[in-house]
């Protein structure tokens, strides 16, 4: 049955590259043994035509959508003739296509049918470990990338159905919990095999041809979709920056900057102006920071725009090479998830302003790294986790508290998990009253998750944080939320402030407190109703005194409005004002 321009026709078969997508990362959680990944679901599923362009991801992490196709092409420039039915290749080097970091292994499938390949599948997994100094792979304080783990240059792991015992054994000896990786590992295989099948499914109902035609059209229609999309936008240009606290080495903060230049149906982001490439581990390889650009964007557009390489067409990033959102080998990279949300926080403030009733204030997105890591009898423990906290109030709407951002789409690890699977009891984890941005929509809670090691003598404790010095911002008239910060407590109880940044020992007993940023308030909080005031007060997301110094609500010791106290209260603000 040959392709044609029937738009019910394509729809169906949009939906049906999606589902295969989705069949692909259902089978990762399935399957897959650390809890970085079938629980906070760090990997990304997806279809990609003969070309590398990217036809369907399945609902996992947006931020991954642009680097599958740069990677891919490394792999089809390299074994190009040399690709055949039952190969897999993986890859994870962040200086050759994929724009990620060195955890991140990427598995490519080829997907033959009737001895003609057709397509590939993909899938990309985040690993709890992949050698190099630090435990997790996520250590901000490397200075060159040969100190982050194995690099894996595109190879050739499972040959015409046949395993490459070398790859996994040189993986094997050189990760700290080989079981865990290899187990990951072979989830997204174990992935890729169910796309492929889906896709071949497809093809034997339609045809191969006809598969390529729709694969193509789709391209061209989300490309269409999205212009249409664009071209509603006002035209010009907007400016945002904001700022990383350091690098961990320099106390100097770290400008992020971003234009957003609108022209017809096209849209230019530009990161002149962002500060060069530092010593640390932050820096952003340049696919990522343009799968910031796509995440940021297609969270602005309508629903029924396909996530493919067509959406992206309209779409260009500058990044100055040399610069941290576009950085030169061997500059460091493991803690670079770190600096994308700070990349997509710039985007979006520079959105803000053109689209105010689109997007919301700054929320607390990913800035936390988290690995505690040693020995169990002899045998090597690492958690990892990364801590999202909240989003910042939205144009129409108070913000959700805890959820992660939506260029990341991650869970958190159940501390009935974390406690089953390693030496570590988790105290406390729970919302901080008052750290909400006030706003006449205010900006969510951060959260507090309080470690306390128990099984082992001593670990090695590394945190890779930001938003001691910064605060996320808020938007018309609405406060930043407060500010993030790291403590420890000791074995007398005795407390101390950590670094945004660190590495230490950690021994037992000890407990490392990490209390995430609030997310920023949408608008003049002494416009917001004082019932609403009075809500959050009663669920104590704020106190009595923040209501009436931030929202100008007086609320009586037993917990009722007192409405000629707060128009006393808002009278004088706007007096002062």
């Amino acid at each position: 049955m040959a392709a044609t321009n029937d738009p019910i026709r394509l729809e169906l078969m949009k939906n049906a590259f999606a589902a295969i997508a989705d069949e692909m990362a259902a089978t990762v959680v399935r399957t897959a043994r650390s809890s970085v990944i079938k629980e906070a679901m760090d990997f990304s599923t997806g279809l990609l035509d003969l070309k590398g362009n990217l036809i369907a991801q399945g609902l996992c992490l947006p931020v991954h959508m642009g680097s599958f196709p740069p990677t891919l092409a490394t792999v089809l420039e390299k074994f190009a003739g040399q690709i055949h039915p039952g190969d897999v290749f993986a890859l994870n080097d962040p200086y050759v296509g994929s724009g990620l970091h060195l955890p991140d292994i990427f598995i490519f499938k080829p997907i033959f049918y009737e001895d003609k390949l057709l397509a590939f599948a993909a899938a990309i997994g985040h690993q709890t470990d992949i050698g190099g100094r630090v435990a997790g792979g996520n250590a901000c304080d490397n200075t060159e990338i040969f100190q982050e783990g194995l690099r894996i240059p595109p190879l050739r792991v499972i040959d015409q159905g046949k395993p490459v015992e070398a790859f996994f054994d040189i993986l094997r000896l050189n990760v700290r919990v080989p079981d865990t990786v290899i187990g990951d590992v072979q989830a997204t295989i174990a992935a890729c095999t169910r796309g492929e099948r889906g896709l071949i499914a497809l093809a034997k109902k339609h045809g191969a041809d006809t598969i390529a035609a729709d694969m193509a059209k789709l391209l061209d229609y989300s490309e269409a979709l999205t212009r249409a999309e664009f071209s509603a936008f006002p035209d010009g240009a907007w400016e945002f920056e904001d700022f990383l606290d350091d690098d961990g080495f320099s106390e100097d903060p770290i400008r992020l900057a971003a234009k957003v230049i609108k022209n017809g149906t096209d849209i230019t982001v530009d990161f002149t102006g962002t500060s060069r490439q530092v010593k640390g581990s932050i820096n952003l390889p340049i696919a990522m920071t343009q799968s910031c650009v796509y995440a940021c964007l297609r969270s602005v557009v309508g629903p029924n725009v396909p996530t493919n390489s067509g959406f992206m067409r309209p779409i260009r990033v500058i990044a100055e090479p040399g610069s941290i959102v576009n950085p030169t080998s061997p500059a460091p990279v493991a803690a670079r998830g770190l600096t994308s949300m700070r990349v997509t926080e710039a985007i979006w403030g520079a959105l803000a302003s053109m689209l105010p009733q689109k997007v919301f204030a700054c929320g607390a997105q990913g800035d936390f790294g988290v690995t505690i890591a040693g020995y169990v009898e002899k045998r090597p423990f690492v958690l990892l986790e990364f801590l999202f906290g909240t989003w910042g109030g939205r144009p129409d709407k108070d913000a959700i508290d805890a959820l992660s951002s939506l260029a990341v789409n991650y869970s958190n690890t159940p501390v009935e998990i974390v406690e089953r699977e390693q030496p570590i009891r988790i105290e406390e984890y729970g919302f901080r009253q008052d750290s909400c941005g006030p706003g006449k929509f205010r900006g969510g809670l951060g959260l507090v998750r309080e470690y306390r090691l128990v099984g082992v003598d001593e670990a090695v404790l590394q945190v890779r944080s930001d938003r001691q010095k910064f605060r996320p911002y808020g938007l018309k008239g609405g406060s930043p939320g407060a500010n993030a910060g790291n403590t420890l407590r000791g074995f007398e109880g005795q407390t101390s402030a950590l670094p945004g940044k660190f590495m230490r020992s950690f021994k037992r007993g000890e407990c490392y407190r990490a209390e995430l940023a609030g997310g920023g308030g949408w608008g003049d909080p002494f416009e917001r109703a004082p019932e609403k005031v009075l809500e959050d007060v009663t669920d104590e997301k704020i106190s009595i005194q923040s209501a009436a110094r931030d929202y100008g609500v007086a609320v009586t010791a037993d917990g009722a409005l007192d409405m000629a106290a707060t128009s006393r209260l808002r009278l004088k603000h706007r007096a002062a004002e």
